[in-house]
């Protein structure tokens, strides 16, 4: 089977799960600088369905049961790791004191995990 040369995939967009809109504002808004594009729910007493973007990066964070599984993984690239780092780590947050692995293959990465059990490393090549 051959694709379409015509047809131009986009940028994958991650559905994570969120079990606390108070704790995926805090981590993802605040701590790592991303914005909300839109909120969504079905009715005020509903779960709430938010898509977050900080640069290129666009991520769906969902408090619907059966939208995603808690304990997935994304990784983001990023120009200046050291930069990003120095960033989160003045803003600070209760439970996380990251830091910066260079890895053998290149990369250097700042993994941390949400507070959902959602894996997120920000990486940047040093090739």
């Amino acid at each position: 089977m051959t694709g379409n040369a015509d047809m131009k995939a986009g940028a994958a967009v991650p559905i994570l799960r969120s079990f606390s809109e108070a704790e995926a504002r805090d981590f993802y808004l605040r701590y790592l600088g991303f914005e909300v594009v839109f909120e969504h729910r079905f009715a005020p007493d509903l779960p709430l369905y938010m898509s977050v973007k900080r640069g290129d990066c666009e991520l769906h964070l969902s408090e619907h049961h059966g939208d995603a599984a808690p304990g997935s993984a994304v990784r983001i690239e990023v120009a200046d790791i050291e930069a990003f780092h120095a960033e989160i780590t003045e803003r600070g947050h209760k439970r996380l004191r990251p830091g910066i692995q260079h890895q053998s293959w290149g990369a250097s990465e700042v993994m941390l995990n949400d507070p959902f059990g959602n894996r997120i490393i920000f990486w940047e090549s040093k090739d």
